[in-house]
């Protein structure tokens, strides 16, 4: 609920006794915070998010903070916390205190945990890790950033060669760490085609469209799905975006080449292991630059990326 400040001015001019401009030393600044946040939010849950507490830690710091002043600072309106008249004017005497420290002396921003990802890794296996890791972290600043876009990262993840990655070393970019491998397999929606008649050859093929993620385009590891595909005089669609890529192959009757692991994500997608006789593997690769890999926020986000993959690991090979 947003908070009413001239309201609160104005409560400043009625019987209410009057709060010293400046604010008690002896009160904890952290509590004092975590009072600001909530008044901003009007939500203990989103509040406690920002502050990465749980919401019954943020009861008790406010409720101790209420206990050391002798007063309650907030009213309990639908389940929501809304400032009292002593809230309101609370929170006038801190914002003025921080407005008048900003105008001194200029906070520098926070800087930014940077991830740079693959597009099929970020889409296919990081996406509920990412979201748990923002939710629980909702005061700092994220930059996630597609691999190709290029400049120093503070954790990088991509897909390489089996035995060395062949992505070229960042700026500050650590020893890489492989996670996992897969297995390039062609896959088309199972509700084009039966099993018992699916694609068991290049030759059967033919009677189908074939869909390419163009991001795959210079990969040698790939080069016999290539090698299909510029054979093609027709009936193939190359495609950059890699979500859409995924959705001609779901919903267009096509065969595309994607990990081993598609048909485990999406089980209406079929596996056809027996169109290529030569095995097309690729492996993950970690890496974290060395500046920031003392961060307690990118030390995180690194243990969030290998959960998604712990999580999974009967998917992948060593």
């Amino acid at each position: 609920m947003p908070i009413d400040l001239q309201r609160g001015q104005r409560a400043l001019d009625t019987s209410l006794p009057v709060i010293r401009s400046q604010v008690p030393l002896a009160l904890d600044e952290q509590a004092l915070e975590c009072f600001v946040v909530t008044a901003r939010c009007g939500c203990f849950m989103q509040a406690a998010r920002r502050l990465n507490l749980k919401t019954v830690a943020l009861r008790k710091r406010l409720a101790a903070l209420e206990a050391r002043l002798g007063y309650s600072l907030f009213v309990n309106v639908h389940n929501n916390p809304v400032l009292s008249q002593q809230g309101r004017r609370l929170l006038l005497v801190l914002q003025a205190r921080e407005t008048g420290a900003t105008s001194a002396q200029p906070r520098d921003e926070a800087l930014p945990v940077r991830l740079a990802v693959a597009a099929p890794l970020l889409h296919d296996l990081l996406g509920r890790n990412l979201i748990n890791f923002v939710r629980q972290h909702a005061g700092m600043r994220l930059q996630v950033a597609n691999l190709e876009a290029g400049g120093e990262a503070d954790v990088t993840l991509w897909l390489g060669d089996l035995a060395t990655p062949t992505r070229l070393h960042a700026p500050g970019q650590g020893q890489p760490q492989a996670l996992g491998t897969l297995d390039y397999v062609a896959h088309i929606a199972k509700r084009y085609v039966r099993e018992a008649n699916r694609p068991t050859s290049l030759a059967d093929l033919q009677d189908y469209m074939l869909v390419h993620w163009q991001g795959d385009a210079q990969v040698a590891a790939l080069a016999p799905w290539h090698a299909v595909v510029q054979a093609r005089q027709g009936g193939v669609t190359l495609i950059e975006d890699y979500p859409m890529y995924n959705q001609l192959i779901k919903c267009s009757a096509c065969v595309g080449l994607l990990p081993h692991y598609a048909s485990h994500l999406d089980r209406g997608l079929l596996a056809l292991p027996e169109v290529f006789r030569k095995p097309m593997r690729r492996r993950v690769w970690l890496a974290v630059n060395g500046k920031a890999q003392d961060d307690p926020l990118v030390q995180v986000l690194v243990g969030a990326i290998r959960a998604a993959f712990d999580e999974r690991r009967e998917w992948f090979e060593g």
